[in-house]
């Protein structure tokens, strides 16, 4: 199984549309960051583990899945890399590939030798940009494919019945 750790804040500053919103609203910014990455754990298969530092949330470790994906917020007096690099070790074995997604030089030169792999936050946007441009070519070709109805209905009535399916009066 391969496993993406993912230096939360590192990407956050990195990518322009979450670091634009960083600055209205960190606590959205690393929503948007964790909607992603479950996207991108979706279409990836990858386990994905998205580490935050415990400098802009106070208080002990803290850990929670959001839709898959693992966050985990350092202790206090702990960084997201020194976490990181703690669990590149940890969950390094022979069946596994941990990749690393930041783009602080010092961290990449700390988990190559740990035996992980390094995505830049470039990389990764690039990747995640890719990934979103396929998932809405698949969603096109399945809207393109609609069933056609044995008896012919008008569009309203149609509306009406997708209504009544989802459960909205």
């Amino acid at each position: 199984m391969d496993i993406l750790l993912v230096d939360g804040y590192n990407i956050i500053g990195a990518w322009p549309e979450l670091s634009v919103l960083k600055n209205k609203d960190l606590a959205a910014a690393r929503d948007a960051l964790v909607e992603k990455m479950a996207e991108y754990q979706g279409y990836s298969g990858y386990r994905v583990i998205v580490v935050f530092d415990a400098y802009y949330v106070r208080g002990t470790q803290r850990k929670y899945k959001d839709s898959k994906v693992e966050v985990i917020f350092t202790r206090e007096n702990e960084t997201a890399d020194e976490c990181i690099e703690r669990m590149a070790i940890e969950l390094n074995n022979r069946k596994t590939q941990i990749y690393v997604a930041t783009s602080d030089f010092t961290e990449q030169w700390a988990i190559f030798g740990q035996g992980a792999l390094r995505k830049s936050a470039r990389e990764l946007l690039i990747e995640m940009q890719g990934m979103e441009k396929d998932i809405g070519k698949k969603v096109k070709k399945i809207k393109e494919k609609k069933p056609v109805a044995k008896i012919p209905l008008t569009r309203e009535v149609e509306e009406i019945f997708e209504k009544w399916r989802r459960g909205e009066k």
